[in-house]
């Protein structure tokens, strides 16, 4: 995968400030350098991700799939993703 467009990166910004619930003592400036880090950060580990990821998954799963992995594991640690079980 590649770095994010510009465009993608702005709108993750926008989106993280309409809809942070916790106010965070940073500027929009400091936020959006986080933001261009994180996606750095996983396009330097993207490689270290796949491999972590036990076979058959890792030879089956797309691209996508194994990104959307990572971000429903990311959400559920961070207490933002419900799923029918939880009632």
């Amino acid at each position: 995968m590649a770095l994010l467009p510009d465009q993608d990166r702005d709108r993750i910004w926008r989106w993280f400030m309409r809809n942070s619930s916790d106010p965070f003592p940073v500027t929009k400036a400091d936020l959006r350098a986080a933001v261009n880090a994180v996606d750095a950060w996983i396009e330097a580990n993207s490689a270290a991700f796949n491999t972590a990821l036990p076979q058959p998954f890792r030879g089956a799963a797309t691209a996508t799939q194994k990104t959307l992995l990572l971000c429903c594991v990311a959400m559920r640690r961070a207490d933002q993703l419900r799923v029918e079980e939880d009632g």
